[in-house]
């Protein structure tokens, strides 16, 4: 993990971090998707399961055991505390399981995106950078709306929940802005990515050789 360079990639819902995490990926950087880790850890299988059921019941339960990440939300985004609650059981069986997928990574570059990445204190410490992808708090309705079919006021219930998006964007090193178009965000990110070849010349030429190769 010593020679990969770690970028952190957070903002707050529907501002377009999978884009950005997707740009990464088609540039040979290894991407990891915190929330699907945390999928992973949520499996009957995995290591937070037993910890939420014992803390949120058997209600939140499919009929075939697996965790119903819908109805689990209902509550913790309803309540603080119980949102608390599960980031307490879930962030450090993250975090370790993140480790070691970026121990294991296969190229010098990891993008690591997580939308609790600076809240939550542990994942941020992997991470050589932090980029925050922003926008309007407009487009992030309109596109709560278009792509999860969320009304006005659930899409904002969401975003209440979420901390400020000015105070993601004072702990950033690199700030994505997205409110224009793909090819919009494409050029920026082409400039930043240049910015990154600069900046980290040896890692970034090893995975221009390994996306070569």
């Amino acid at each position: 993990m010593a020679n990969t360079l770690i970028i952190g990639l957070t903002g707050n819902i529907a501002t377009g971090k999978s884009t950005v995490l997707d740009y990464a990926a088609a540039k040979g950087a290894y991407v990891i998707d915190a929330d699907k880790v945390a999928h992973r850890a949520m499996a009957p299988d995995g290591p937070a399961y037993r910890a939420i059921v014992d803390v949120f019941g058997r209600e939140i339960l499919h009929e075939d055991d697996t965790i119903n990440r819908r109805a689990l939300g209902k509550i913790v985004f309803a309540d603080a505390e119980k949102l608390g609650q599960l980031e307490q059981i879930v962030h450090p069986v993250v975090f370790e399981m993140t480790r070691r997928e970026i121990d294991g990574a296969s190229t010098s570059v990891v993008m690591l995106e997580a939308v609790k990445l600076l809240e939550a204190g542990l994942l941020v410490t992997l991470c050589d950078e932090v980029w925050v992808v922003a926008s309007t708090p407009e487009n992030q309705i309109q596109r709560l709306r278009d792509n999860r079919g969320m009304d006005e006021a659930d899409a904002r219930t969401r975003m209440r929940m979420q901390s400020p998006q000015a105070a993601k964007i004072n702990q950033a090193d690199r700030v994505i802005y997205n409110d224009g178009s793909l090819a919009d965000l494409t050029a920026q990110l082409d400039r930043v990515w240049a910015g990154l070849r600069r900046k980290y010349p040896h890692r970034m030429s090893s995975l221009v050789a390994q996306a070569d190769s």
